[in-house]
């Protein structure tokens, strides 16, 4: 052996052989699999929702019709087709790049997979629209479910936050565009001001949803709610007859104004609210806290209770007998005096406190008879009284029977 490495055509002939040997060890540049492919290995398998890529010249121009997936049948050496599917590192795509403004033909095609697969694409050709791409900007409108709104609460004009958008598109798409909006999506009854982001949706006549690009694609939205509200003054309305002797002094409120909440035509017509008193049972002074009552349409009153302070007084009557009458006014040379049965006495019917009225007596009382003008002949005269505050009373007769005659030298 060492003999025969001293010869030099031995050496080129090992050199040779070593040189094919790693030549064929060296994948081919289109292929990674071994180039042994048996018949009984073939195989066909199905690729579905394949992303479809376009080129084209996105800053000026804007495709339709490009489908986003495809599918796609593989056929070839089993091994292969399976590592293409479980990998899929190639490329479904439509060049565009060339492409005039207008409706035309396309095909869609593959790239970066082997050659040892024969491929179908399903759909293998299209039909796209090519048109000029325009950006315009446009005001945005929020839009909202009112009914959500509470009752007895009112929302005010929306706020959108940025107020313009800008939208890009195909022109034939802008030009259709009637309506941009913002619209909130709301549960539950709303009684606060909400503030929410909101999706812009762009919309044609038909309020058909039109695909475009829209800058930004979000908004704020501010609704501001609030309640329909405002002061009324609180009534007190008295409910039956007080026991016999019994009198209602005074009744005051703890508070004299409600807030009420109502829909606003609702609250235009209503002026006041009221608490009812039943005073049918009432024999001494007493505090009660009663609800506050609304007409219909009211949603809310606060408070909706209200205490009501009651006075009363325990009243009794009695007959003041024989009080005397007095008389003034008379004129020389005229004098005046009782007729009978009356004789210058008359009775007082008093009613009040029964510590005020037990202490009366006729001295308690002036009863005047004011003769003043009258001609002589008999008369009816009006009497007057003079009586403590704190008490009711009325006469037994309200006039006195008066004669007047000239005096007697």
């Amino acid at each position: 052996m060492d003999k025969l490495m001293d010869y030099p055509w031995f050496m080129k002939a090992v050199a040779l052989v070593l040189a094919v040997l790693l030549f064929s060890s060296v994948p081919n540049d289109d292929e990674s699999e071994t180039a042994v492919n048996v018949p009984s290995d073939e195989n066909t398998e199905t690729i579905t929702d394949v992303q479809v890529k376009s080129y084209y010249d996105t800053e000026n121009l804007v495709v339709s019709g490009v489908p986003r997936t495809v599918n796609m049948t593989i056929q070839g050496p089993k091994n292969i087709v399976q590592q293409a599917k479980a990998l899929r590192n190639f490329e479904v795509y439509v060049d565009l790049t060339d492409v005039e403004i207008g409706k035309q033909r396309a095909e869609i095609k593959v790239r970066d997979i082997s050659k040892r697969l024969a491929v179908t694409i399903e759909p293998e050709y299209v039909n796209v629209s090519v048109q000029e791409k325009v950006t315009k900007e446009f005001k945005v409108e929020a839009e909202f479910d009112r009914r959500k709104i509470q009752e007895g609460y009112i929302a005010g004009e929306a706020s959108i936050d940025p107020a313009r958008v800008k939208i890009t598109g195909a022109k034939d798409i802008i030009d259709k565009i009637s309506y941009v909006k913002a619209t909130v999506d709301e549960d539950d009854p709303v009684n606060e001001t909400i503030s929410r982001e909101a999706d812009i949706l762009v919309f044609d006549r038909q309020l058909n949803k039109l695909e475009v690009v829209v800058d930004p694609d979000t908004v704020e939205v501010t609704i501001p709610v609030k309640s329909s509200s405002k002061d009324v003054p609180i009534n007190i309305v008295r409910k039956g007859t007080p026991p016999a002797g019994i009198t209602i002094e005074s009744m005051k409120l703890d508070t004299e104004q409600a807030t009420i909440i109502a829909a606003p035509d609702i609250l235009k017509s209503v002026d006041s609210v009221r608490v009812e008193v039943d005073v049918s049972n009432l024999s001494e002074d007493t505090e009660l806290t009663l609800p506050v009552i609304i007409s219909n349409g009211v949603v809310k009153v606060t408070p909706e209770t209200a205490k009501v302070t009651v006075n009363v007084n325990n009243q009794v009557e009695k007959t003041i007998s024989n009080v005397p009458i007095g008389i003034e006014g008379e004129t020389e040379p005229l004098e005046a005096g009782f007729l009978p049965p009356d004789n210058g006495l008359t009775n007082v019917i008093v009613s009040g406190p029964s510590d005020a009225v037990a202490a009366l007596t006729a001295e308690d009382f002036k009863l005047i008879a004011d003769v003043s003008g009258l001609q002589g002949g008999d008369h009816q005269v009006n009497i007057k009284v003079t009586a403590p505050q704190n008490i009711k009373w009325r006469l037994a007769r309200e006039t006195a029977s008066i004669t007047v005659t000239e005096k007697e030298v």
